[in-house]
């Protein structure tokens, strides 16, 4: 069977079909948490990358129009937590599915709160506690880079993973 061709674009992607070319990459899901008590927030992203292992860092890009944009430049912290394939329901939650917002995000979860302050997904698969170190604007958008001062994670489960606009996640194999 041949492969069908795919649409060409001449010359830089207009903003719909830059997006349309980025959902057919399949991404983890993380929760960017922050915030304390009733100020919690949070959002739902799968723009999170590592940085560098020395001293470990990451990046998150958050929209600055996100709830969590100003919490995150005023408090100087906070967690990602990469969920596992059975967490479907609180990526949709930190979305805004059904219309929930901040501190409604965290109900029906178990939630810890890091060193730093930030809250953290108890059953995350891998958790980090960040200290905002530096935020570079583009965009629509602010990358911030997180020094990671704690980390968590569980051997048990998959990633939840997002393409084409849906979640899901693949069965890893035991290892050998």
């Amino acid at each position: 069977m041949q492969a069908q061709a795919l649409p060409r674009v001449e010359g830089p992607p207009d903003a719909a079909t830059f997006r349309r070319c980025m959902r057919g990459q399949a991404g983890t899901v993380a929760v960017i948490t922050c915030g304390e008590g009733d100020s919690r927030t949070g959002l739902t992203a799968t723009a999170v990358c590592p940085v560098t292992d020395a001293p470990p860092t990451v990046l998150v890009c958050v929209n600055a129009g996100a709830s969590a944009h100003p919490v995150i430049r005023a408090t100087g912290r906070f967690g990602v937590s990469f969920l596992a394939g059975d967490q479907q329901e609180i990526a949709g939650r930190f979305a805004g599915r059904g219309g929930v917002a901040g501190a409604a995000r965290y109900d029906g979860a178990a939630w810890h709160q890091a060193p730093s302050g930030a809250p953290l997904l108890q059953e995350a698969l891998v958790s980090f506690d960040c200290v905002l170190e530096a935020e570079h604007r583009h965009g629509s958008h602010s990358i911030f880079i997180g020094r990671i001062d704690a980390a968590r994670w569980r051997e048990d489960a998959a990633p939840l993973l997002y393409l084409d606009g849906r979640f899901g996640h693949f069965a890893v194999p035991p290892s050998a």
